[in-house]
């Protein structure tokens, strides 16, 4: 793996790790806290694009493309790219994910290839979920899905049930 920087982003839902090479983003993680091999004071153009498009994310704004310079297969890469078409606001079932890239029966390997994306939130994989609305896995951890939904305003299946609770 080629990686030439890192630095770190105190998003609202805690840090997020950014890694770049000299041709994209590599990784986008949360971490518990600011990685020591973080620089803060990065001029790395693609982490400061990265940081840029963390910014607009959470302030709801459009986010700008960034490069990216990810390994994996030619499905799993397939999978991340049409991730990218999920607009803000707007979630697929990991079924709607599997059609948009041509076989319905494919779905169990879309949901492991989703489950490996290596650039969270800008590669929107927290925008899959369930047929039925559920939440499912998230590298981040559930927390950090339904959060990120939340601020998306996207509803779920338990976001309903937790609503409906707070009536009684």
């Amino acid at each position: 793996m080629n990686t030439e920087a890192v630095t770190a982003y105190r998003s609202p839902m805690g840090w997020i790790r950014l890694e770049a090479s000299e041709l994209g983003l590599r990784q986008v993680e949360f971490v518990d806290a600011v990685p020591a091999d973080a620089d803060p004071a990065t001029s790395h153009p693609i982490l400061r694009q990265g940081l840029a498009a963390l910014r607009a994310y959470f302030d709801k704004q459009p986010v700008p493309k960034v490069p990216l310079d990810v390994e994996g297969t030619t499905f799993q890469k397939s999978v991340w790219e049409t991730l990218l078409e999920i607009p803000f606001g707007k979630s697929w079932s990991y079924k709607d994910l599997a059609v948009a890239l041509g076989d319905a029966k494919k779905v169990r390997a879309v949901g492991l290839a989703n489950g490996k994306n290596p650039i969270a939130i800008l590669v929107p994989c927290h925008r899959v979920i369930g047929t039925d609305g559920s939440l499912t896995g998230y590298a981040g951890g559930l927390d950090k899905k339904q959060a990120l939904l939340k601020h998306e305003g996207i509803r779920t299946l338990e976001s309903l049930a937790a609503t409906q609770m707070n009536l009684f």
